[in-house]
């Protein structure tokens, strides 16, 4: 079983998920032009905090996970609710190639533990419909005190050297700014402030 497989069935007490969730939300209705006929992806769902955030905003919301326990606990709270317009999908977009199509592709604090970068950005244009948005949010690059000792994935990123990446690939219109900020005590007892940002770009008409 994998960390977020063990840890999806209690990820929404956590409250700071909750209030970070809320915070990426705000910043993107704010950022983007939203229309409820757009179809979106939320790339690393997780149990969906953002996508339940934005529910009322799509048409239709594919949440993506390579959690299959992450899945199965999302699919469970769209059944409570009884909401029709959420579609759990089990799913490795890092290693497999999809061949459906959306509107606006959304994530947050997923690319960091993403290895390959470069892949899945390049698959978010390539299943983005002309048009359409990419939003991003994430760690600005820090120190490593964010996660514990062992995480062996990116320790944030330098939102420059991220745009430059989505430019090469052929993204335009590519802003960012901070959206967001955990407060969080690491390994040595030390309380830190990890700013978020939330960068958005779209592919060409």
């Amino acid at each position: 079983m994998s960390e977020f497989d063990a840890r999806a069935r209690d990820w929404d007490k956590n409250q700071r998920y909750i209030n970070r969730s809320e915070a990426v939300a705000k910043a993107m209705l704010q950022t983007i032009p939203f229309n409820k006929s757009m179809k979106a992806l939320e790339y690393g769902s997780g149990t969906a905090l953002l996508s339940f955030a934005l529910k009322d905003q799509f048409e239709e919301i594919v949440l993506m996970d390579n959690s299959k326990e992450m899945t199965a606990v999302t699919a469970e709270k769209i059944a409570e609710q009884n909401i029709q317009n959420m579609k759990p999908l089990f799913f490795d977009l890092e290693h497999q190639d999809y061949t459906g199509s959306f509107d606006i592709i959304y994530n947050q604090m997923v690319m960091h533990h993403v290895n390959d970068v470069d892949s899945v950005l390049s698959r978010f244009f390539s299943i983005l419909n002309p048009g359409g948005y990419l939003a991003i949010a994430d760690l600005y690059a820090e120190d490593g005190s964010f996660h514990s000792e062992g995480f062996s994935g990116h320790l944030g990123f330098d939102v420059e050297y991220l745009s430059d990446k989505l430019k090469a690939i052929g993204f335009t219109n590519i802003e960012h700014q901070q959206c967001y900020s955990i407060q969080k005590t690491n390994e040595e007892g030390k309380v830190s402030d990890y700013p978020i940002f939330l960068l958005k770009a779209s592919k060409r008409e």
